[in-house]
């Protein structure tokens, strides 16, 4: 067996930049879900609402709307960083999302709140584009996959540590705490700006006519850009529909079976480090998965994956009579190692496209589709709010992934194919 290529100093530093960005980011953006109830009841009546169930419901989904509308708009960081630099804009991705998710803490209203979400979102989604182009430039061919596997567990490791500052501190502390905790990213742009080099490939790349973002939808790469963008939209609505309300599902199954408060708020987080070994796990499995299937193969079996496990967990599990949350939280598992579908991005992604337009595509393709995630994510919360339920409206979330597996074959296959130049 060949020995693997030794990495040098700027591709360890360059790696833990990225891995720790985006274990904050996956971090930041989980708060949300786990303070969505409490910090609802506190704002809504604040906001000339009832904190209703349905209203709790109705909100949740709105808010979260508008947070992926903000990270729709994070598109604009890829061609940014095809100008200027990866390292240079995954500082600014930084610093934007932990500005705004500490500005939450002082969020007086609903409306507030979502402002806030929404610049967070536009931070939270060049995170992911920077982080993910930065491993796969810098890092030697023969552990690329490798590396962006590794990198992309970083955001399930955030899954674990909003939950465990949950349990440790937003339980006792409450939902401002948590959002104050959100800030502390910003720390990382010290080793991100000082400690981490432009990657070679990037300062030698051959400049082209015209605008990297015009140049992902030249004949060359049209098809294979609508399509990324439809995968992506494909993951988007099942996972973050299924994710989202994990937390305020525990809490209604935990309220059914007559558990306390305060121990529903610790299953919530019990279940979501659950959530993220899983993907932590299914991350590690890609690039067996993608060496050996391909990367649309590795990427069919987590939509199938995911499309079985959020129907099973949220349309039977959630309504079983006796033994819901024990088989509710079981499930979890299996969600969370679907979800991995988004570390298959992170190595396929940049395989498809050459240095000078690469950032544009990853970042269109991560962030268009949430336009469109919005509008279903909404409508979820609307479903939630009408039939006084979580299971159901979530449940059907995994009709998506039959649509994935269904265009999975036009995709365009890079297995065992080099990055571009």
């Amino acid at each position: 067996m060949a020995k693997s290529t030794q990495l040098t100093p700027n591709q360890i530093r360059g790696f833990w930049a990225a891995w720790g960005g985006w274990a904050l980011d996956g971090m930041d953006s989980f708060i949300y879900a786990l303070v969505l109830a409490p910090a609802l009841r506190d704002l809504l009546p604040a906001s000339g609402k009832p904190a209703s169930a349905a209203n709790l419901g109705f909100y949740g989904g709105l808010l979260f709307a508008i947070f992926l509308i903000g990270w729709g708009f994070a598109f604009a960081w890829g061609p940014v960083a095809d100008r200027f630099g990866r390292v240079k804009t995954l500082s600014f991705t930084i610093l934007c999302y932990s500005l705004f998710t500490f500005l939450g803490c002082a969020a007086g209203t609903v409306w507030q709140l979502g402002l806030f979400r929404f610049l967070a979102g536009i931070g939270i989604g060049g995170e992911w584009t920077l982080g993910g182009i930065l491993v796969a430039e810098e890092w030697p061919e023969d552990r690329r996959v490798q590396g962006a596997a590794w990198m992309h567990t970083g955001y399930y490791f955030g899954f674990f540590v909003a939950a465990g500052l949950n349990y440790w501190i937003g339980a006792k502390y409450g939902w401002r705490a948590m959002f104050a905790l959100g800030g502390t990213p910003a720390l990382l742009v010290a080793l991100v700006r000082y400690g981490v080099h432009e990657p070679a490939r990037w300062k030698n790349r051959v400049a082209a006519a015209g605008s990297p973002f015009a140049r992902i939808f030249s004949p060359v790469y049209r098809r294979r850009t609508l399509l990324n963008a439809l995968f992506l939209l494909i993951a988007m609505i099942g996972l973050w529909a299924g994710s989202v309300y994990v937390p305020g599902a525990v809490s209604q199954i935990a309220a059914r079976e007559g558990r306390p408060a305060a121990e529903a708020a610790r299953l919530a987080s019990w279940a979501t480090m659950l959530l993220s070994i899983g993907t932590i796990l299914g991350c590690l499995l890609v690039p067996y998965l993608a060496g050996r299937f391909g990367r649309r193969g590795a990427l069919g079996f987590f939509f199938g994956l995911m499309g079985v496990s959020v129907a099973e967990a949220f349309g039977y599990a959630f309504y079983l009579p006796h033994g819901a949350l024990t088989a509710f939280i079981a499930s979890l598992f299996f969600v969370g190692v679907g979800g991995a579908s988004f570390c298959v991005f992170t190595v396929w992604l940049p395989e498809q496209y050459g240095t000078d337009c690469r950032a544009s595509a990853f970042a269109f393709a991560t962030s268009s589709g949430r336009f469109v995630a919005a509008t279903i994510t909404f409508l979820v919360g609307a479903g939630v709010s009408r039939f006084g339920t979580i299971g159901i409206p979530v449940a059907f979330t995994a009709a998506a992934f039959l649509a994935g597996l269904i265009l999975l074959p036009w995709g365009e296959e890079t297995k065992g194919k080099t990055l571009p130049a």
